[in-house]
């Protein structure tokens, strides 16, 4: 059996990314007694915070160098992309992509989803976006397929 070429080889890489955000949870169809039955305290009306984690999967072959993507230029993409857009703001009001939504984390994964895929430059492909809301509430989604 003979190895695979480099380029014949492909592999995923996470990188980890942390942000702070704020948001509240409330939906404007339902009553005040509905969303808070439905989202308990995080329908606080003054909002509350998390330290998220974003973690993004890309994949690939190896290049000649024996990378599936430069770190830089995927941490660069991802600075410019996502977490210039959501660190330290409201997630309610602040980020263009969650205004018209409830800022569930759910939506949260799949506005970042959006984000990268709206101006993806690289040659290793998206292939998951995965965000930490607290140590129990963990969120992946798959990009989609292009």
């Amino acid at each position: 059996m003979t190895e695979p070429s480099l380029a014949e080889s492909r592999l995923t890489l996470t990188r980890r990314y942390r942000f702070a955000a704020s948001h509240r949870l409330s939906a404007p169809t339902l009553s005040d007694d509905e969303n808070r039955r439905l989202y308990g305290k995080c329908n606080n009306p003054f909002g509350h915070g998390h330290d998220y984690i974003l973690d993004i999967t890309v994949d690939g072959p190896r290049d000649d160098n024996g990378l599936v993507v430069e770190r830089h230029a995927l941490d660069r993409l991802v600075q410019t992309l996502v977490l210039d857009q959501v660190d330290h703001r409201n997630l309610n009001v602040d980020v263009p992509a969650m205004v018209d939504v409830v800022p569930t984390t759910e939506n949260l994964a799949s506005a970042v989803r959006s984000m990268l895929e709206a101006d993806w430059p690289l040659t290793a492909r998206l292939r998951r976006v995965r965000i930490s809301e607290t140590e129990r509430n963990i969120f992946e989604l798959e990009a989609s397929d292009r």
